[in-house]
């Protein structure tokens, strides 16, 4: 399960860079300096400031890991097609059991191999995800909601400026959540079912 999941999230990550940029590998991006950043706004939720008093904002905590999963599936795909990155990232994953640590510490670890290597630490990630107690399928939950809403939006015209963010009363990110709790993440079409979904609840906002 583990690895089909694997596969299609390298998929779908390619087919959303490809629908921004044709030629994306060539262009060598700078996935790890995107991660680094995103890893500097994940403190900033989880807190470091011993000037205040601070509570860990889990639920941004996570979106901002699920963020950074997107950076790092696509240094990942520098190295060719989803089937055979899959092989060599599920060996990272599961080289050994995990125990929660100190987050913060782990969290900078993992930004100095990624800035050192502009690679993505694949073991260093697992041990957040141990950290935050995120399972695999949470992750892989997440990932296809948030993928499918970005493919979604730029399929309905968020690069033209003419997508409603928020229709029928919410934002779209409030619709998602409410679909993907009512989906069934392990189905093989489980990213097909959330943009139907999408697709037919946004249709029906904005013909209304």
């Amino acid at each position: 399960m583990m690895k089909q999941q694997l596969q299609v999230m390298l998929t779908l990550q390619d087919e959303i860079n490809t629908l921004v940029n044709d030629n994306w590998r060539a262009q060598n991006f700078a996935w790890y300096r995107a991660i680094w950043v995103e890893s500097a706004e994940l403190l900033d939720h989880y807190g470091w400031k011993w000037w205040k008093k601070q509570q860990p904002d889990m639920e941004q905590v996570k979106l901002e890991l699920v963020d950074i999963w997107h950076f790092g599936l696509s240094l990942e795909l520098q190295q060719g097609a989803p089937e055979r990155v899959a092989v060599s990232m599920l060996q990272a994953l599961e080289s050994g059991r995990r125990a929660p640590g100190d987050f913060r510490e782990n969290l900078e670890t993992f930004t100095l191999n990624t800035l050192a290597s502009k690679q993505f630490d694949l073991v260093g990630f697992a041990q957040l995800l141990a950290d935050t107690t995120m399972s695999f399928a949470e992750l892989y939950r997440r990932y296809v909601g948030k993928n499918v809403l970005n493919r979604f939006r730029q399929d309905n015209g968020y690069q033209e400026g003419t997508y409603l963010k928020h229709w029928s009363g919410r934002e779209d990110n409030e619709h998602l959540a409410e679909i993907a709790n009512q989906l069934d993440s392990a189905a093989a079409d489980y990213s097909d079912q959330v943009y139907r979904a999408l697709q037919t609840r946004y249709r029906g906002a904005v013909r209304a």
